[in-house]
């Protein structure tokens, strides 16, 4: 039986985003055939975002490049192998 979830009054999502492959391939879905507004950040070609409140009812939406989830997270730009 799913839980009543009447009570809760979501305002908006935070931030959230796909972890991208391919920054090319992602740029074509997103902005070219889904007419997302992303634009890059200073600094960083291939990290692609929404200003604030761009999408109705979400604070942040970006395409995060595979090398720089890998960093984030093992400190190395290449995914291991393993993973």
């Amino acid at each position: 039986m799913p839980p009543d979830l009447s009570g809760i009054n979501i305002m908006f999502v935070a931030g959230f985003g796909p972890v991208t492959l391919d920054t090319q391939a992602s740029k074509t879905f997103y902005v070219d055939i889904l007419h997302l507004p992303l634009k890059h950040i200073d600094g960083n070609s291939d990290y692609m975002l929404t200003d604030h409140d761009t999408l109705k009812g979400v604070k942040h939406f970006a395409l995060w490049p595979l090398s720089q989830a890998a960093l984030s997270c093992f400190g190395t730009e290449k995914w291991p192998d393993d993973r």
